[in-house]
């Protein structure tokens, strides 16, 4: 029985999906699924304010970044007195969690105990699979890891062998930034492709790319999605006035078609572990509406209109 602290959302579903829920003693501030680890005590937290726009929230992040400093400060006497035996934490990026050089700093003076470090650098579905298989590996539960992505895996090829046999493949384009436009990169891409679509920004296992209105109305897409980092949907939709003022945006032929869907970034497409399933199932909701029904309109989706 090892004490496990989780430093980003997604590593800490990873470890309730195996089983050692019962074992986490601590976790980031961003870390709120399954609901009851909320009672887990943080260590972390965010050097600057989380509230406002996406314009206000990047001028902050970019403020901080140019003096070569970390966005988050991990608390060391916190997670120090916590006595972990592994830490799960993330290099993939500096913007969305902390990340493996913050948490070796604050470890690094500890001389009673050496906790080990498990570092997840999700780009792509595989790597996802990959880093399941990894944390069950630091917790000596490979074969539960092996079990838990091959259910993963077996959900999502279900759902894309529905998809391959419908007719229609629209063109989608996805936001996951709002002010300024940052498209959807990673696996994003690859969740479309499985649902039967085709991403027109982005790039699998790349990170996610700025775009400008002017590419935005040059491609102009059948679908836009709209799920900025971090936002859920009553945050999304508060930031979606900025994009309706602007008169390019109603120029689209998503908007005037009304194919402009809202997702909850946070909980699902932002988060690189086993809800990515439930992100395909919504992406398939949205795209394809009379052919899946997952449940998932209303909390994990909505169209903007």
């Amino acid at each position: 029985m090892a004490r496990i602290v989780s430093l980003i959302p997604s590593s800490t579903e990873i470890v309730c999906a195996l089983g050692f829920g019962q074992d986490l003693v601590g976790r980031s501030h961003e870390c709120d699924f399954p609901g009851w680890v909320l009672r887990l005590p943080a260590c972390t937290s965010p050097k600057f304010p989380i509230d406002g726009t996406s314009y206000g929230i990047d001028q902050r992040v970019k403020a901080i970044l140019a003096e070569g400093l970390s966005v988050y400060r991990v608390d060391s006497e916190a997670l120090r007195a916590l006595a972990p035996d592994v830490i799960v934490t993330q290099s993939q990026c500096e913007v969305c969690a902390v990340s493996l050089r913050d948490v070796e700093q604050a470890v690094c003076e500890w001389i009673d105990s050496h906790p080990k470090i498990v570092s997840l650098e999700p780009n792509t579905l595989d790597d996802v699979w990959r880093d399941i298989t990894t944390v069950a590996a630091a917790l000596g539960a490979s074969d539960q890891g092996k079990a838990l992505t091959a259910r993963l895996r077996a959900r999502i090829a279900a759902v894309a062998a529905r998809a391959r046999r419908l007719d229609e493949r629209s063109s989608v384009a996805v936001v996951e930034w709002i002010d300024p436009l940052m498209a959807a990169g990673n696996w994003m891409p690859e969740l479309l492709e499985l649902a039967g679509a085709t991403s027109l920004f982005g790039q699998a296992g790349r990170h996610s790319p700025w775009m400008s209105f002017d590419d935005l109305a040059a491609r102009d897409p059948d679908w836009i999605l709209v799920i900025p980092c971090g936002f859920d949907l009553a945050r999304t939709r508060s930031e979606m006035a900025s994009l309706d003022s602007r008169p390019q945006w109603r120029q689209l032929r998503a908007v005037r078609s009304r194919r402009v869907a809202l997702g909850d970034g946070n909980q699902f497409f932002n988060r690189p572990g086993p809800r990515l399933v439930e992100s395909l199932e919504i992406l398939a909701e949205i795209l394809h509406p009379g052919e899946f029904d997952f449940g998932h309109r209303g909390s994990g989706w909505q169209l903007a209109d």
